[in-house]
């Protein structure tokens, strides 16, 4: 599904540099999801964006559905994103004019996908966004907004999700049902999850963890994701 051989990233700052990722090896099979920790810094989020095909490494490949990254046009890559991939980043990237159901079903349009389905009514009432549907995005709040980020991310039923510290501004029961949502995605669709989080409860949820320290990945017990209810 991903995976990342020998990723190296460096950034240069006038005349000093830093390498943030240095030889980053990661498999991330279908089926399967993967926390990745680390200190603030160190370079997560920078290592997701790769993995995203979002940021270019200085060296290293990335494969992602069997495809090298590096070798597809742009408008490949593009195809790629909006059929196959979900982001759930930082910056939530709502689309302003239109309202919170034309954000969340956006990504589905673009894929020709039916407006509701059953996945689709379990994300409204997972993330409680029954009540905003009409809404226009720009007057939510900064956990409202990342409710959409999120069910807009997942309502394709992308085959490989990237979440970037997804429930930063949830609450620990609706960040524990956002989890849950992602884990189920997981399991029933044999898609695959990479994770950014400070989190380590969160963090528990997912099928292995990795720590990115002094520019390698670092791997920690695995353990077995607590069952997911219907």
């Amino acid at each position: 599904m991903l995976q990342l051989r020998g990723i190296h990233k460096t950034y240069h700052d006038g005349e000093s540099e830093l390498e943030v990722l240095a030889g980053v090896d990661l498999e991330l099979p279908a089926g399967r999801s993967i926390a990745l920790l680390g200190a603030s810094g160190s370079g997560k989020s920078t290592l997701l964006q790769i993995a995203a095909g979002l940021e270019r490494p200085d060296r290293g490949t990335v494969t992602v559905l069997g495809q090298v990254l590096g070798r597809l046009s742009e408008r490949d890559l593009a195809r790629l994103r909006r059929r196959d991939l979900g982001f759930v980043f930082q910056s939530f990237n709502l689309l302003p004019g239109l309202d919170v159901a034309d954000n969340l079903l956006f990504q589905r349009r673009l894929n020709r996908l039916p407006d509701q389905d059953d996945w689709v009514r379990e994300l409204i009432d997972g993330l409680q966004l029954a009540t905003l549907l009409h809404r226009p995005v720009e007057v939510l709040s900064g956990g409202q907004q990342q409710r959409v980020a999120i069910a807009r991310a997942l309502a394709h039923r992308p085959r490989l999700v990237f979440a970037d510290e997804p429930t930063g501004n949830l609450h620990d029961t609706l960040s524990r049902q956002v989890m849950k949502m992602l884990i189920r995605l997981v399991d029933e669709a044999g898609s695959a999850l990479l994770l950014v989080t400070h989190n380590r409860a969160l963090a528990q949820m997912t099928h292995a963890r990795v720590r990115l320290a002094g520019g390698r990945l670092h791997a920690e017990p695995e353990s077995t994701p607590e069952p997911v209810s219907a």
